[in-house]
């Protein structure tokens, strides 16, 4: 079968990396000093290629995979939650459905977040939805509202973004309430996460959920977080809900 080991995945990530790319990712995920990303280490491996490797490494133990959560190299980290989503996703499928083995991964998942090891927006939004959004939807969700009212900028996005999972099942309910409770966030990655996640209420639930919502809280939100929640709204309707912004 070959080394399942993280050290394994590292390689194979490195025989990948360009350091032109590697340049241009510390830039794009703003790792500079007093950025969101700050210190974030890259090596040069893009999304598509970082995949490439998961697949042979699907199976690789969790003891393994917490290795490459606690990389200081952002390609490791992606790796290692790909790893994780692609494991519990077919622990959900029917045919090799393991609701114990759903729990260990959600759990597993939830410590990284809880160590800051899911510590940029692209991390956030590769799994939060397809792990936590999997587990919580038919359980109590309490625990979206704990990770949002820390108050810190990557619990509150995985907050958001597992929301993304009941979205998906038809259920707007979470995402609305969230939505609400962060509607004073002005950091630009909570609104981005707040409009996309109000936007696919409005796509894939209910169109008048998303207008409802943003009769009663456009007043409060952002101008990103509004524009985003828009997007697929009509002129009219785009320019009536910008009237109701409170001036700034």
């Amino acid at each position: 079968m070959g080394d399942l080991s993280a050290r394994a995945v590292c390689e194979a990530l490195a025989e990948l990396s360009d350091p032109e790319d590697a340049v241009h990712l510390q830039r794009f995920f703003k790792t500079g000093p007093g950025e969101y990303g700050e210190g974030d280490v890259f090596i040069g491996v893009r999304v598509p290629k970082t995949r490439t490797v998961v697949k042979r490494f699907s199976d690789l133990d969790l003891t393994e995979v917490r290795v490459l959560l606690d990389s200081e190299v952002h390609e490791h980290r992606l790796a290692g939650l790909l790893i994780l989503v692609t494991q519990f996703e077919k622990a959900s499928r029917q045919r090799s459905f393991d609701d114990a083995a759903r729990r260990t991964i959600a759990e597993f998942y939830l410590d990284a977040v809880e160590r800051g090891r899911v510590n940029n927006w692209d991390l956030v939004d590769s799994s939060a939805g397809q792990i936590l959004g999997g587990w919580l939807f038919d359980r109590d969700r309490r625990l979206v509202f704990e990770l949002s009212a820390s108050g810190d900028l990557w619990r509150r996005r995985v907050a958001l973004l597992t929301t993304y999972g009941f979205i998906t099942r038809g259920d707007a309910s979470t995402t609305l309430e969230l939505a609400a409770s962060v509607c004073g966030d002005r950091r630009d990655l909570t609104q981005k996460a707040m409009g996309w996640m109000l936007r696919e209420v409005g796509k894939r639930v209910d169109r008048g959920l998303l207008t409802g919502f943003l009769e009663l809280h456009a007043h409060d939100m952002g101008r990103t977080a509004l524009s985003y929640a828009c997007e697929h709204l009509s002129v009219e309707e785009r320019a009536h809900f910008r009237s109701l912004r409170a001036p700034v």
